[in-house]
């Protein structure tokens, strides 16, 4: 392991620079488990900017956490609705009535505690137990292992056991004694600010002194990266079934992608089927209703983390069976001007909003 570049006084340099920038985040004001606990969570896979618009709406809807524990699931999600990762909102849930619900009815105070809540992984915990109890716990996110891999000149892939202890020997000699949260907090500056994925700005980095690959002239090609796999692409097929100002909507199964949520009904094409061929043995298996499937309304494209799909909505009568919730949890003829009230992920909410005439 190579030798590290400053210990504590990297830490110090570090933790000025940060104090200097003043980031005006909102979950920075107090040390509040509740709220540090919301924007770690909200921050998982998602931009800075793109949080603080939701941060703001959520805490403004569940000032507490017995606010958030009282919360119906419908209300949780439609909140949360446009963030994304929808799991996170019924995790947060979950995770609010078991602390409320426990003998001791209060915060968990390590990382190893957090960790046993819904949706809390080992980062998460970390930087929640540095953040709110200044626990010297290792928090490795993205941002922290590109940091650490550029500063010591770490030419192996990050992807493996052995990679992970190496980091985490460096993020504590980096901190050295500093304290646990302000070095966290500096850090996620540094990785949100200067030390970029792409084209760092090296010239505004406080510890580019130290920074061994800024030495070698090799930052910006490093961490080592594995080359992206091309994501799959899917058509998706919905209907949109209208009777006397009304449109039925399927709520998703619990469990599965975008659970929990409100869509137009319809399924994934497969092979050989055409969309319209699509769209009817969806309805039939989900719903069990035949169909007669009219004209294409609007085209979708989506990207999820792991794919993309372009969403093909169709308009389509009815033509024999009543709607049922073989393969959705629910089934409910809405009127066209409530849909807002629902929540549904980003495509059929383009779809909701085309429909309503906005």
């Amino acid at each position: 392991m190579p030798s590290p570049a400053s210990k504590s006084p990297f830490g110090r340099r570090l933790i000025h620079w940060s104090h200097r920038c003043n980031r005006n985040l909102p979950w920075r004001r107090a040390r509040d488990p509740y709220r540090i606990w919301i924007s770690e969570i909200m921050l998982q896979q998602t931009r800075v900017e793109t949080v603080i618009p939701y941060y703001r709406r959520f805490l403004k809807r569940f000032p507490t956490l017995k606010d958030l524990a009282n919360a119906r699931g419908q209300t949780v999600l439609k909140v949360w609705e446009g963030l994304g990762y929808y799991s996170r909102a019924q995790n947060l849930l979950r995770a609010a009535k078991r602390i409320t619900t426990g003998s001791g009815r209060r915060f968990p105070g390590t990382a190893a505690e957090w960790e046993e809540l819904p949706g809390v992984g080992r980062y998460t915990a970390a930087a929640i137990a540095s953040l709110a109890f200044n626990e010297p716990a290792v928090a490795l996110d993205s941002n922290a292992r590109r940091i650490l891999v550029r500063v010591y000149a770490y030419r192996r892939g990050i992807g493996n056991i052995r990679a992970q202890r190496d980091l985490a020997e460096y993020f504590r000699n980096a901190r050295g004694k500093n304290a646990p949260g302000a070095f966290l907090q500096a850090l996620m500056d540094l990785g949100q600010l200067v030390c970029l994925p792409v084209r760092p700005l090296c010239a505004e980095c406080p510890v580019s002194a130290g920074c061994k690959s800024k030495q070698q002239g090799i930052q910006e090609r490093l961490p080592v990266r594995a080359e992206a796999a091309r994501l799959p692409h899917f058509d998706v097929t919905a209907a949109v079934m209208l009777r006397a100002g009304e449109v039925l909507l399927a709520r998703r199964p619990e469990g599965k992608i975008l659970g929990g949520l409100w869509e137009f009904p319809g399924g994934k094409r497969e092979r050989g089927e055409s969309l319209p061929e699509c769209l009817r043995r969806e309805m039939m298996e989900e719903l069990g209703v035949k169909v007669r499937v009219r004209e294409q309304l609007l085209a979708v494209e989506h990207a999820f983390s792991h794919y993309r799909i372009t969403l093909h909505v169709f308009r389509c009568d009815g033509l024999r069976g009543i709607p049922k919730p073989i393969g959705a949890a629910e089934v409910r003829w809405v009127r066209v001007q409530n849909l807002r009230r629902y929540p549904m992920g980003k495509a059929d909410r383009v779809a909701a909003e085309r429909l309503a005439g906005r």
